[in-house]
């Protein structure tokens, strides 16, 4: 819910990020509405930023720095060489009705 206010907000000035808005802000907006009961809906609402995206545009966050190089995973490093790969088979399990076992 509070991401839909934070995307409206941001929609109604051109060229605005949503990413540059705050969740906390907007939470915290939030919560002082549901306590206060402030903006109690009584008709239909036009207003698409309301209360909260107020507070929202007027506390953007700076634009974020374009990413230099791209996500990688990381391999752990390790001190051993890895294990070469065994062609060998590996030994077969003996049932007991078959054992050599003399009677």
């Amino acid at each position: 819910m509070l991401r839909t206010a934070i995307a409206d907000a941001a929609g109604t000035v051109p060229g605005t990020d949503p990413d540059r808005a705050s969740f906390s802000v907007a939470l915290n907006a939030a919560r002082d509405q549901v306590i206060l009961a402030a903006g109690v809906l009584s008709g239909i609402v036009t207003d698409l930023a309301g209360a909260i995206g107020r507070l929202v545009l007027a506390s953007l966050l700076p634009g974020r720095r374009l990413r230099t190089s791209p996500r990688v995973v990381k391999r752990a490093m390790s001190r051993y060489p890895p294990k070469a790969r065994s062609t060998a088979q590996p030994a077969r399990l003996r049932s007991p009705s078959s054992s050599s076992v003399p009677p």
